[in-house]
């Protein structure tokens, strides 16, 4: 089975930030954009300051504590936006379980092209990292997956799921959109996105009741 790979909203969470002009927002998006790309550890302040066009001073008057609290808003940025386009998926696949997984593996899919498999995801990469993150981080990435987990497990569950087999299916799919951002970037194709879809087709085609 073939997924349609489309123009989405996953382009504007990938952003993660309004399209705002003011030197705040600018240094959060760029943020964003290299922690996906490079990571954090690998990501400074210097680049972030140049590539926003952010002028110092504003930068620390906006951020304070620094890169530590530029992440922090990134995430807070990066999972929102992610809660939103889930949320979009499941109102237009309300009740449909196959669907709603093959609309979020196109999703996932037509961002990393877009991206130009550049992508990956902001969470896992700041995951990848954990001994360089702080406390706080940690939990806000921990969070992060958590509250967009749920928005997936609450559309198994208007599908007729049990809770746990809602709640197990959930983080399954989620693993495999982690595991397939990092094989569509090694291999620069969306394939391992369709092969996802195929598999959705015998794994979540009937709800147990």
């Amino acid at each position: 089975m073939a997924i349609t790979i489309a123009a989405s909203s996953e382009t504007d969470y990938v952003e993660g930030m309004p399209r705002k002009t003011d030197a705040r927002a600018r240094a959060i998006a760029t943020a964003q954009r290299l922690f996906r790309i490079q990571g954090y550890t690998a990501t400074g302040l210097t680049q972030i300051i140049e590539e926003s066009g952010a002028p110092k001073g504003s930068f620390y008057f906006h951020f304070p504590r620094g890169k530590a609290q530029l992440a922090e808003e990134a995430i807070d940025h990066y999972v929102a936006g992610r809660i939103a386009v889930l949320r979009n998926i499941s109102a237009n696949t309300a009740g449909d379980a196959l669907n709603f997984v093959q609309q979020v593996f196109g999703t996932f899919a037509a961002e990393m092209v877009a991206s130009d498999f550049q992508y990956g995801c902001l969470m896992q990469n700041l995951a990848n990292e954990l001994p360089a993150l702080d406390a706080e981080l940690t939990e806000r990435v921990a969070r992060g997956f958590v509250d967009s987990t749920e928005i997936i497990t609450e559309h198994f569950r208007g599908c007729g799921f049990t809770p746990a087999r809602a709640s197990s299916t959930a983080a399954a799919l989620v693993a495999a959109l982690e595991g397939a951002r990092t094989i569509a970037r090694l291999e620069r194709t969306p394939a391992i996105f369709e092969a996802l879809a195929e598999v959705s087709v015998q794994r979540w085609a009937v709800a147990e009741r």
